[in-house]
């Protein structure tokens, strides 16, 4: 078996490559090296969507007539492996891989004149609100109201784990239009302007330091009408469609082929009992097991993208990825600290455009590697937890 990309995909990752190391800032560079390319200031999310702009990439998974590239699924695959493995900011997911696939597909003609340049341009970030407090795995039961109230809505409720919403200029919310109705069909689809009166947000600490997540309490919020995106109480339909969009992102393979990459370069630097920890007994066989897990769920990401025949639901692809790389998330960052031993636990407050001093008791990649490794306690968790997944596959692929 040959599993090498054709000449012509080779030629694509080497363009992708170049112009990355042309447009980069250095300071972006460090900054997401720091953090191990696991959040993104938005500072920096938008700055580099205004870079990216400038080439016509910031959504090149788009179609075409929407600004997209054109770009095969293998294209779009190297293209975002070369930009992880660079250390770039993130995109801002929020609009360019979940709202602005739903605007360009359900949306009024005002709406994607308004707001799909926006998020093309980097003008705006943007807040998912779907999770509440006892509605997170139970989305459809959610409680946040929204009354037709002439030409507004006036929203009341609370979201909760909402990323980045303290810096963000719009959200889109799942919001209950009609309670009298089959629960999943009472939803609806809003765009709400986050510095509207009556939007209160409040973050949330986290293990790591960070506060990124957060909540949003929504106080008779009064939201134009024109901000529902396609019809009133299709708001379910509109949610599977944005999260079933991009079946093979939950597998965060580029972070884990990035991460794993540098923990095979550090065992090669380090040593313990006079052999470097790549060859070392207690780590060898380690290194070799999380090795053959990243090869394999990189090739079962190309298998989804060449859309290989299989014999199960996509629904259920999507979670058995889900599963499989969250957890080599933990397993790599768990092997990070492990490697290191006591130079991991450095500890400092997470203030993005500050950078400790330098040592060399502390070296580089020391930064932040306890917090990486606690903060992806949650990856099991976030973006449907591992117990949900599993109980998709067992429904979906075999009918339990």
């Amino acid at each position: 078996m040959d599993f090498r990309f054709d000449e012509g995909l080779e030629e694509f990752r080497q363009m992708v490559r170049s112009a990355i190391a042309e447009d980069l800032p250095k300071d972006l560079r460090d900054r997401q090296r720091r953090f191990g390319g696991l959040q993104s200031d938005p500072i920096d999310v938008l700055q580099w969507t205004r870079i990216l702009a400038r080439r016509g990439w910031t959504v090149p998974h788009w179609p075409v007539e929407h600004g997209g590239c054109g770009w095969t699924p293998l294209q779009l695959f190297v293209f975002q492996d070369e930009m992880i493995r660079s250390f770039t900011p993130d995109s801002c997911w929020g609009g360019t891989h979940m709202v602005g696939p739903v605007i360009y597909t359900f949306g009024s003609e005002e709406q994607k004149a308004r707001f799909l340049p926006a998020i093309r341009n980097g003008d705006f970030y943007w807040a998912q609100g779907f999770s509440e407090p006892g509605n997170g795995s139970d989305l459809a039961n959610l409680r946040t109201a929204a009354v037709r109230k002439g030409d507004v809505y006036v929203v009341t409720g609370q979201k909760i784990w909402t990323s980045s919403a303290w810096a963000s200029d719009w959200g889109f919310f799942l919001v209950r239009t009609d309670s009298t109705v089959k629960p999943q069909r009472g939803i609806s689809f809003l765009l709400i302007d986050m510095k509207s009166p009556g939007v209160t947000i409040r973050r949330i600490p986290q293990i790591n330091g960070e506060s990124d997540l957060c909540e949003v309490f929504l106080d008779n919020v009064e939201v134009p009408a024109s901000n529902l995106v396609g019809e009133e109480g299709a708001g379910w339909t509109y949610a599977k469609f944005l999260l079933d969009h991009e079946r093979t992102t939950s597998s965060f393979i580029y972070f884990n082929k990035k991460e794993f990459a540098l923990a095979k370069a550090m065992a090669g630097s380090l040593s313990l009992d006079g052999v470097t920890l790549d060859r070392h007994p207690r780590f060898q066989g380690r290194l070799a097991r999380l090795e053959a897990e990243v090869s394999a769920l990189e090739w079962s990401v190309l298998r989804a993208l060449a859309d290989e025949p299989f014999q199960y639901p996509e629904a259920a692809a999507a979670s058995v990825l889900k599963v499989a790389g969250s957890r080599l998330q933990q397993a790599i960052s768990e092997l990070h600290v492990d490697l290191q031993g006591v130079q991991s636990i450095r500890l400092y407050p997470h203030e993005v455009h500050k950078r400790p001093a330098r040592s060399p008791l502390w070296p580089e990649e020391s930064e932040y590697a306890t917090q990486r490794a606690l903060v992806l306690r949650a990856a099991t968790i976030y973006g449907g937890s591992l117990q949900i997944q599993k109980n998709i596959i067992a429904k979906v692929a075999f009918g339990l």
